[in-house]
């Protein structure tokens, strides 16, 4: 599969550059660049998400025990990735940049967009800092380390017991049978059983899981690295098993058009029973409703390969990447990253934002008691294959545009096979 961003297209986009304004400090582009003592960092950690107000806390803590260097923070959305590859070919790009490994950010290290930090992560002493499956995450094929991990998730199911006592249902349902049922009784109160974002990448993420439901984690890995759906009896019978439980009312009304806000909204606001919530949607879930939700997994059916309802787990949420710019600053930048991974830093992040970390930590995110019980069911639960770094970068979005498909009511099997193996297609 090629890379969407090559070095044939970097070049080709960078013949264009001459056209482009300066961006601002929170946008994109900064003058900075070549200051060595100035550290440019480049995130989505802006806004009020879990975990932005504690990067703002300890980046403002680094400058007060740093005053010779100046910290400049450049903050984008959904558009980083964009906004980076555009900055870098300008040779303006942060030195620092904290995203997630996810589509356009596979290949940055392969088309030398960033550098592998695998040599600093050993030079500076961290590696024992990392959890051993956070390095093997951000490790590419050819045993590249990408980033310096920081941030991963937990993505367990969060059941409403209130609703569901309403409904009749005495407790949340760990098998499809039992799904099913509940789902006809919550409908019969008027009650959205399980509420996704059939239209975004909420949607996505749940029909993987649920297509694993046959797969054995190389199997998913396979699968999900060449799309091959028609060939897979696993993924085959996995997505018979989504049908059924579409066609049997599990999901919410018009799935397909939803997206992780609105799903988040139907569950927070008391009008859904259940819902697929990664970490960061755990912590943002009121004390009214947190109250009467537990978390667990998700059900399972007759000849599972798992054993248990099954959870999405990752250590890919967000990292440190360093630039070619960060390498030519690499006192300034190695002081920074050290920081962050100081303990009293990472178990911030945990105890104020909400968040899991890649990081080793003894701490709790006692303050969000969802996001503290995920973080505690261990072996209560199985685990399935979270597929974003098998899927390639250029399949990402059709993807999404594929799970639209396989949650309007009436869609068949086959018919959503060919709508994820097109969207490979595009790749």
């Amino acid at each position: 599969m090629r890379s969407p961003m090559n070095r044939r297209g970097f070049m080709a986009l960078g013949a264009g550059l001459a056209a482009v304004p300066a961006l601002s400090a929170c946008g994109a582009f900064s003058g900075y660049g070549s200051d060595p003592d100035t550290l440019v960092i480049h995130s989505q950690m802006g806004g009020n998400a879990p975990g932005s107000p504690t990067f703002r806390a300890v980046v403002n803590q680094f400058r007060k025990e740093n005053p010779d260097i100046t910290v400049k923070n450049l903050i984008n959305g959904d558009d980083l990735g964009q906004v980076y590859e555009t900055s870098r070919l300008a040779r303006a790009e942060a030195d620092v940049v904290m995203v997630n490994l996810y589509d356009k950010t596979l290949s940055w290290t392969e088309v030398g967009a960033t550098v592998p930090v695998g040599g600093y992560l050993d030079g500076w002493g961290l590696r024992e800092r990392v959890i051993p499956k956070a390095v093997t995450e951000w490790t590419d094929t050819e045993g590249r380390l990408r980033a310096f991990p920081y941030i991963g998730t937990n993505w367990p199911i969060a059941f409403n017991h209130a609703l569901l006592e309403r409904a009749g249902v005495d407790a949340p349902p760990t098998t499809s049978d039992e799904l099913v049922a509940a789902a006809r009784k919550l409908r019969g109160k008027g009650i959205t059983p399980f509420t996704v974002g059939g239209n975004d990448w909420t949607g996505q993420k749940l029909l993987a899981q649920i297509i694993q439901t046959f797969l054995t984690p190389a199997e998913a890995r396979h699968l999900y690295r060449e799309g091959d759906f028609s060939g897979s009896r696993g993924a085959q019978e996995g997505i018979a098993y989504f049908v059924d439980l579409r066609d049997a009312g599990v999901f919410a009304d018009k799935a397909q058009g939803l997206t992780s806000d609105a799903m988040t909204t139907q569950f927070n606001t008391g009008h859904a029973a259940m819902q697929s919530a990664m970490s960061s949607a755990l912590a943002s879930v009121p004390d009214n409703v947190v109250k009467t939700t537990s978390v667990g997994g998700f059900p399972l059916t007759d000849g599972a390969a798992q054993k248990k309802p099954t959870i999405l787990r990752t250590y890919t949420v967000s990292g440190f990447w360093i630039s070619p710019n960060g390498t030519k600053k690499l006192k300034t930048v190695e002081r920074f990253i050290r920081f962050m991974y100081r303990p009293e830093v990472v178990d911030r992040f945990v105890t104020e934002g909400g968040r899991d970390m890649s990081v080793v930590t003894d701490a709790l995110s006692t303050d969000f008691p969802l996001v503290a019980k995920a973080q505690q069911l261990n072996d209560s639960v199985g685990q399935v294959v979270l597929p974003d770094q098998y899927i390639p970068a250029a399949a990402a979005q059709p993807l999404i545009q594929a799970t639209s498909t396989a949650f309007t009511p009436g869609t068949s099997a086959r018919t959503i096979r060919t709508a994820l193996e097109s969207a490979y297609r595009s790749a």
